[in-house]
C-alpha cells in the first residue's frame, strides 16, 4: 500500500471532483455517532440495499484500519480497505478508502454530524483525484445512488432504536431504578427473580421485540429474535425496581460483562437476609460467604447464574 503522499492527490478545489451527499436524521448526534463508529452497529445497516458486510478488522480510530468484504446481492464481492485520519467524536469522520491497495485509494472521505435542535445533519463529501474517477464511479458504480441507499439504511436503523428508547418508559413518574441487559437470557432470569422475590411483573408487562413497529425497509426480525424480551419490570424489596431487556447481536447490541456493580438488598430480617443469599447465590458463585462482619452487618455476596452481582446486608436495630 502506498505511504502518506498519496494524500496530496485529494488536495486543491474540488468542485468538479466531489459528490456531497446529506441527511437529516431524527436522533442526536452522539447516537448517529455511535452507529457509523461501532462495528456492532455498522454490520447491521452499512451499504447499499441488499449488501451485506464480512469485516476482518475495525479499529476505528484515528489512524486506525477498517477492512471488510461487501456482498452485493447477484453474489459478487467487493473487498474495501478503510484508513481513518481524523476520528473527532461526536463531530466528524476523515478517511481514505479503496479496493486494491496497490492503487489505493479511490477517494477521500469526510462525514460530519452537526445538531440541529433533537436532529442531526449527517453530511458525507467525497473527493475523488480527477473529474473523469468521480465520473465513472457516479456513472459505472452508482456512487450517488449507493450512497443514498446506505443513508436510507442508517436512518430505518437510527428509528428502530429510537422507536426501542420509546418503548422503555410509559410514563413521566420520577424514578431510580435498575437495569439489566442480557443476551437473550431475560425471560428466564426474570422468571428466576420472581421466582426469588415472590413478586409479580409490573409495568406494561413483557414486551418482546415482535411487539415493537417495524418500518417499511427495515430488514425483518428472525422468528427467533421476535420472541426475544424488549422490555420487562419486576419490583423487588423497598419499591425497588428491577428492569431487562435483550441484548441480541444480530441487532448490533453488544455486551461486555464487568464487576463495577452489584445490587445491593436490605431486608428486614437476619432469615430473609438468608433466604435470599441461598436462592440468588444457586447455580451461580459465592464472592464473599454470608457472615457477620465486623461493621455490624450480617453480610453477603454473590454473582447469580446470568452473571448478575448481588450483595445482601442486615444490621439489627436497637
Amino acid at each position: 500500500m502506498k505511504e502518506a503522499p498519496y494524500m496530496d492527490r485529494f488536495d486543491g478545489k474540488t468542485g468538479d471532483r466531489e459528490i456531497v451527499i446529506s441527511r437529516v436524521l431524527d436522533a442526536p448526534r452522539e447516537l448517529v455517532f455511535e452507529a457509523w463508529t461501532n462495528p456492532q452497529h455498522l454490520a447491521v445497516w452499512f451499504g447499499p440495499k441488499g449488501f451485506t458486510n464480512t469485516f476482518y478488522e475495525a479499529d476505528i480510530r484515528t489512524g486506525g484500519k477498517w477492512r471488510f468484504m461487501m456482498h452485493s446481492p447477484d453474489g459478487k464481492n467487493y473487498p474495501n480497505i478503510v484508513l481513518f485520519s481524523e476520528v473527532v467524536k461526536p463531530e466528524r469522520l476523515v478517511y481514505f478508502q479503496g479496493g486494491d491497495e496497490d492503487n489505493f485509494p479511490n477517494f477521500k472521505a469526510t462525514v460530519t454530524f452537526e445538531q440541529e435542535g433533537n436532529k442531526t445533519r449527517l453530511t458525507m463529501r467525497s473527493v475523488f483525484p480527477t473529474a473523469d474517477e468521480k465520473e465513472f464511479a457516479v456513472r459505472e458504480i452508482g456512487a450517488i445512488e449507493g450512497g443514498n441507499q446506505t443513508l436510507d439504511k442508517l436512518e430505518l436503523y437510527i428509528k428502530s432504536r429510537m422507536d426501542l428508547r420509546k418503548q422503555l418508559k410509559t410514563n413521566r413518574m420520577a424514578r431510580v431504578s435498575t437495569y439489566l441487559n442480557f443476551k437473550n437470557e431475560t425471560e428466564q432470569a426474570f422468571n428466576f427473580y420472581r421466582s426469588v422475590f415472590g413478586t409479580e411483573f409490573s409495568g406494561p408487562g413483557i414486551a418482546r421485540f415482535s411487539d415493537a413497529p417495524h418500518h417499511e425497509g427495515m430488514p425483518p426480525l428472525s422468528e427467533e429474535d421476535k420472541k426475544l424480551i424488549l422490555h420487562i419490570e419486576l419490583p423487588i424489596l423497598g419499591g425497588h425496581v428491577l428492569m431487562g431487556t435483550d441484548a441480541p447481536e444480530s441487532l448490533g447490541f453488544s455486551l461486555t460483562e464487568g464487576n463495577r456493580f452489584h445490587i445491593n438488598l436490605e431486608p428486614d430480617s437476619r432469615e430473609e437476609t438468608k433466604r435470599l443469599f441461598d436462592a440468588l447465590a444457586e447455580g451461580g458463585r459465592i464472592t464473599m460467604p454470608l457472615m457477620d462482619m465486623f461493621w455490624g452487618a450480617y453480610y453477603g455476596s454473590c454473582t447469580d447464574k446470568f452473571g448478575v452481582n448481588w450483595m445482601v446486608n442486615f444490621t439489627e436495630t436497637k
